[in-house]
């Protein structure tokens, strides 16, 4: 049983350490969609992730249309403040993949056409100038949701 961390064009090497992290202590697989905003070799990215990088199933795609081949009949859920259900009013599937965009723009328009009925966001209060929560405090807050819903499987 396993879950399936998107990122689209990640730019901080930092989230992405601090992503890779949770997927190995939860047993979830990373894809990453190029281009990357920094290198897999960056200090940064590999502190962040500590030494749980050998734990990590990662997953290197040139762009989202090599990405989408992989997904086949899968539950494909995304991750965005234009959302209209909260994260937590779907039902998550064993092997579902779960997108989440780039730190700076999100996700383009058209994986929101694709996956417009799949959209899902976390609640935040009305009027906030805060755009949006930092993209690894979002993946672990839908992660463990995701894993609530499937019985925490596998872990202790």
């Amino acid at each position: 049983m396993s879950l399936n961390v998107v990122l689209f064009e990640p730019e901080i090497p930092q989230n992405t350490g601090n992503i890779a992290r949770t997927c190995a202590a939860t047993g979830s697989r990373l894809h990453l969609i190029k281009p990357l905003g920094f290198s897999v070799k960056d200090k940064y990215l590999k502190r962040a992730g500590l030494d749980y990088w050998n734990l990590v199933d990662i997953t290197y795609y040139e762009n989202f249309e090599e990405f989408k081949k992989t997904t086949g009949d899968s539950k494909v859920f995304i991750s965005t403040t234009k959302g209209s259900k909260f994260y937590t009013d779907v039902a998550y599937e064993d092997g579902c993949y779960i997108i989440f965009g780039k730190e700076t723009a999100g996700l383009p328009d058209y994986i929101h056409q694709e996956y417009k009925e799949n959209r899902i966001k976390i609640p935040m209060i009305g009027d906030v100038q805060a755009r949006s929560l930092n993209l690894a405090n979002s993946v672990n807050i839908v992660i463990y949701e995701a894993l609530r819903q499937l019985g925490f499987p596998q872990m202790i």
